[in-house]
Formats: C-alpha cells, sequence, structure tokens
C-alpha cells in the first residue's frame, strides 16, 4: 500500500507542476495539449485510487488508524465517481482557467460563461454521485473543509454578519482622513523582491525548499515535500500590495514545510483543510504583518530600499497599512471589509448549485448583491463577478474557507500569544516562537485530527467568533 500512495503522490505533485507551470511561464499555445495531460494524470490518480490494490491496502494496519480513515473517505469519495467524469472535470477547468483569464483582460463575462456552465454542470454530476445531507453544496464544501455541513457554516456567518458589517463600516469611517497613496512611490522590482524574500526568511521560510515567482494571481503549491512555489504580483509604485501577498502565500508555504516529509504520500503528511491552510497565510499577513513589533524591525530596512518611506515615521505607516476602505477586489481587501467579500460569493455560490441562479444571471446578481452589501456597484465585470480564479478551477465550496481561516487565525494567536516564549519573542520582532508553536499545534498533526477536532486541541474548543471579533475591535474600533 506505501509503496501505492507514494505512486499516487507523485503523479499528484507531477500534476502540480504542470498547473504551476501553466500559471506562470507556459505559453498561450500550450492550454490546449496541457489540458490533455492534466486530465492524463487526473484519470491515473482515479483509477489507481478505485483499484483493487488501494482497497485491499485499506485495511494496512501499519498505516494507522487515522491514515486508514482518511483514505477510506477517499477511496469512497473516488469510487462515487465515473472515470469518465475525472477526466472530464479536469479538462474542462484546465481549459476555463485560460478562457478566464482572457475574460478578465477583455471584461468579457460572456467568454467565460460557457465554461462556468460546464463546470457547473461537472459539479451538480459529481453531488449526484456523493450524495449530500441537506442541501449539494454540503458535499462540495465537504471537499475542501472536511466534515464541515453547511448549515453549520451559514449559522456561524449570519452570527456575525452583522458585526463584521459594523466593524467595517466604523473603520472605513475612522479611516477617511487616512491618504490611500501614502506609502505610495518608486519602488522597483529588484528591491521589491529583495525585502520580500528577507521578510519570507526571518519568518521561516527555507528557500532551498522553495522559491518565490511572479504570476497572475497569487498562489502557493506543493510540488514535492521539499519544493514548495509561492508567487506574487508587482505594483512599481506600491510595495505592500506584493509584500503582504507574499506574507499570505509565506504563511501557506510555511505549513507546507512544517508537514512530516516522510508521510508525505500519507493524510498525516497533508494539510488536514484549507480553513486551517488559510488560518496560517492570515495569521501572518494580518496578526504579524500588520503589528507593531514587525515594523519596529522592519520599517528601517523598508526606508533603505525605498526612500520615499524615510519621512513616514512608525505611528503613520501602521496607519497606513491599517487603513480601511470598501473596495471591489477581494484581493485588494483589508481586514475590516474583506469577509463581505466571502459573505457575498458564499451565498452565490449556494444559489449557484441549487439552481436558484442562472449563470447568465452572475454578472447582475453579483453588483446588486454587492451594493446591498458595500453601497456601491462595480464598474465592470473585471472588478466583479470576473475577478477570482476558483470557479474556472472548479473551485465550488472553496470561499467559504476563507472567512473560517480568518476566524481560526484569530484563535490560534489568541491562544499562541499566551505562551511566554511566543509573546516574548513576537515583542521583539522574533516570529519564529511563534512559527514552533504552529508547527507543533497545527503543521505536524497533518490530516490525522478533523479541523474542529484540531482546533479544539490547540485551542480548548473549536471554531468560535470571539477572538476574531475582538481582534477586529481592538485593531479597527
Amino acid at each position: 500500500m506505501q509503496d501505492l500512495l507514494r505512486e499516487i503522490a507523485i503523479l499528484n505533485s507531477t500534476s502540480a507542476a504542470l498547473d504551476w507551470d501553466q500559471e506562470t511561464y507556459a505559453p498561450a499555445k500550450a492550454i490546449e495539449f496541457r489540458s490533455k495531460q492534466m486530465a492524463y494524470f487526473a484519470g491515473k490518480v482515479h483509477e489507481l485510487k478505485t483499484s483493487a490494490a488501494f482497497q485491499e491496502g485499506l485495511e494496512d494496519a501499519s498505516l494507522g488508524e487515522a491514515n486508514q480513515r482518511e483514505l477510506t473517505h477517499q477511496f469512497d469519495r473516488a469510487t462515487k465517481l465515473p472515470k469518465e467524469l475525472v477526466k472530464r472535470a479536469s479538462e474542462t477547468s484546465t481549459l476555463a482557467k485560460a478562457a478566464w483569464s482572457e475574460a478578465r483582460e477583455k471584461d468579457d463575462f460572456s467568454l467565460f460563461a460557457p465554461h462556468l456552465s460546464k463546470l457547473l454542470e461537472i459539479a451538480r454530476e459529481q453531488v449526484d454521485h456523493w450524495g449530500y445531507e441537506d442541501e449539494p453544496y454540503d458535499a462540495l464544501l465537504s471537499e475542501y473543509e472536511r466534515a464541515a455541513k453547511t448549515r453549520e457554516v451559514a449559522g456561524l456567518f449570519d452570527s456575525i454578519s452583522q458585526d463584521l458589517a459594523q466593524i467595517a463600516a466604523t473603520a472605513v469611517e475612522k479611516s477617511a482622513a487616512i491618504p490611500a497613496d501614502l506609502l505610495h512611490g518608486p519602488a522597483p522590482i529588484h528591491e521589491q523582491m529583495t525585502l520580500n524574500r528577507e521578510i519570507a526568511e526571518s519568518l521561516g521560510f527555507d528557500f532551498q525548499a522553495g522559491r518565490i515567482d511572479t504570476t497572475e494571481h497569487p498562489f502557493c503549491t506543493t510540488l514535492g515535500p521539499a519544493d514548495i512555489r509561492l508567487t506574487t504580483r508587482y505594483d512599481e509604485n506600491d510595495f505592500a500590495s506584493s509584500l503582504f501577498g507574499v506574507m499570505h502565500e509565506t504563511g501557506h508555504g510555511l505549513y507546507e514545510q512544517g508537514l512530516p516529509d516522510d508521510d508525505f504520500h500519507l493524510p498525516s503528511g497533508q494539510a488536514v483543510s484549507l480553513g486551517i491552510h488559510e488560518s496560517q497565510s492570515r495569521l501572518w499577513e494580518n496578526h504579524v504583518g500588520r503589528s507593531r513589533p514587525f515594523w519596529e524591525r522592519w520599517l528601517p530596512r523598508a526606508q533603505e530600499l525605498f526612500p520615499h518611506l524615510r519621512d513616514i515615521d512608525l505611528d503613520q505607516f501602521l496607519t497606513a497599512i491599517n487603513r480601511a476602505a470598501y473596495s471591489s477586489i477581494r484581493v485588494e481587501a483589508d481586514e475590516a471589509t474583506y469577509d463581505l467579500h466571502i459573505l457575498l460569493r458564499f451565498k452565490l455560490e449556494r444559489a449557484l448549485m441549487a439552481a436558484e441562479l442562472e449563470v447568465s444571471d452572475v454578472p447582475g446578481t453579483w453588483n446588486d448583491t454587492f451594493e446591498s452589501l458595500f453601497g456601491f456597484r462595480p464598474t465592470n465585470n473585471r472588478e466583479g463577478c470576473l475577478q477570482d480564479i476558483h470557479w474556472s478551477m472548479g473551485g465550488l465550496g472553496y470561499f467559504a474557507t476563507y472567512s473560517l481561516g480568518n476566524l481560526n487565525a484569530a484563535q490560534l494567536y489568541k491562544y499562541a500569544a499566551q505562551d511566554c516564549e511566543v509573546i516574548g519573542g513576537a515583542r521583539q520582532g522574533n516570529f519564529i516562537p511563534l512559527l514552533e508553536w504552529m508547527q507543533k499545534k497545527i503543521h505536524a498533526k497533518g490530516s490525522t485530527l478533523f479541523p474542529q477536532d484540531l482546533m479544539e486541541s490547540a485551542t480548548g474548543s473549536p471554531t468560535k467568533p470571539g477572538a476574531y471579533l475582538a481582534h477586529l475591535r481592538e485593531r479597527f474600533c
């Protein structure tokens, strides 16, 4: 069984390498054949995961109880899907990503709409095979957040939506006098790369086992147990845009580098969920990267690289990086308003899966819902329903994990800060003790616990909103 699992891991990581290449350096004309390559790997992995040898191997007690549980779950999910459907999903997604990129560039939803319709059809076929407890969205959500139920997540979001709206409004009002371009100025890409690398390295990212590249949509992907790829994009007039993107992806990368290398082919060596994964990225981006101790250490270095910052003192700088303003773009949203973007996407995805929303009505419904949350409408579809890559990846069910990650991050940081070494190091701008706490409490556990059990193990309770709302109020209200 171990050899079979290693073969599957090699196939999956090779497929990830091809996907990374598509998002970074692959020429446009390569995409059609790339879709065939990706479909082959997806079909081959599905074939192995549904084989008699895989089924027999589930009885191997040497795997350990947690690995047996998770592999059995994977086998059950895989065997319910026809191989043809798996290959079609992969090929359709590869082509859809290219179509989304073109549609976004041209601000033309009609170029992407047929692909979204096909992806939605595939998602409904998958759900029909998998089954669900309450609503179709359950089967998609649980693919990203193990053991999660839509009604529970919706209840959690409903319980904080009013608080989030009030905090956002207060934060935006208090930030109104802060110039949006206070930190803007000449920021050559080479100097941005230098600062990004130095900061990522100081947080514990191992560049002997990873690297940073450039792409349109920043992401982190794992090509092997010692090959973690981060990506970012650059604005030569705004160094902070790339830096905070790198800190976010570094959080993902630190999680991947903290997983047990020897178990790369096993669930015990893999991340447990996207809600936990996102907790790591948001923790480093926001709780660390927007804190006073962090910039007490790093502002002098930023001022060396970007001379226009030398006239800005630490208090002004902190005010600028924690400025709140309503934005139509999720990835550019500040901490105070970010979750409103997720509430919108969560609502639309559920409606799409329940056949309560047609693909042709997505742009209008998106804009109407956005206006009800933010008070204005996106000026175009590029800044509206075409801004995210997730649907083109077949990632329906994904977005809720971002807000779950915010909740988890605050709760984890609150409990980590009770450790004397963690808080002592943080006050000195040294966050390695925090990383070591996360490695022990989160990373090393892999997928041996369900996400909520992992949170309870680390903090004493499953995910609750209290720590996150308290954090937002302290920072913005």
